[in-house]
């Protein structure tokens, strides 16, 4: 099979528009990365009063870590099964993503193609003479005549 068959398999599938869309939410999300730190420059105070709460209330926590061990198996069933179920929501929002992304993307570059190709002049052909010309002489006025496809020349000469 052909390799453009096999990348336009590629091209067409749901796992490939999922993981242009994974990217362009990541790319996304990392354009939002300077903000959010700047925010938490903001928290230091904040953090630093919470941490101080942090042995505390674990103390009061490592009590109560019994009943979360029995309850852990439950819980963590639930939350596997949860956790299956947005994946594949995600599959799909991601897939949905990547196609507009991969459609958006398309139509620009076809809009550029166009752009590049009306820009473009097209090329002038060097002149040089064209292999159909032919010279014939005639016997009895001396005259040597010059015939080509698109012009007729005649003009005397001497022998």
């Amino acid at each position: 099979m052909p390799i453009t068959t096999e990348v336009k398999k590629l091209a067409e599938s749901k796992p490939f528009y999922a993981v242009a869309g994974a990217g362009d939410f990541a790319v996304e999300k990392l354009l939002e990365l300077p903000e959010q730190i700047h925010k938490l420059q903001g928290r230091r105070e904040e953090i630093r009063e919470a941490a101080k709460d942090l042995p505390e209330r674990a103390r009061k926590l490592a009590g109560k870590a019994e009943v979360y061990a029995k309850d852990f198996p439950v819980k963590a069933r639930d939350y596997a099964d949860h956790i299956a179920g947005r994946a594949n929501e995600l599959y799909e929002e991601f897939a949905s993503r990547g196609r507009k992304v991969v459609s958006k993307t398309s139509g620009e570059i076809a809009l550029e193609l166009e752009e590049v190709s009306e820009a473009a002049e097209p090329a002038i052909a060097a002149r040089t003479p064209k292999k159909g010309t032919r010279t014939t002489k005639s016997s009895t006025s001396g005259t040597t005549r010059t015939s080509s496809r698109t012009s007729r020349t005649s003009g005397t000469t001497k022998s």
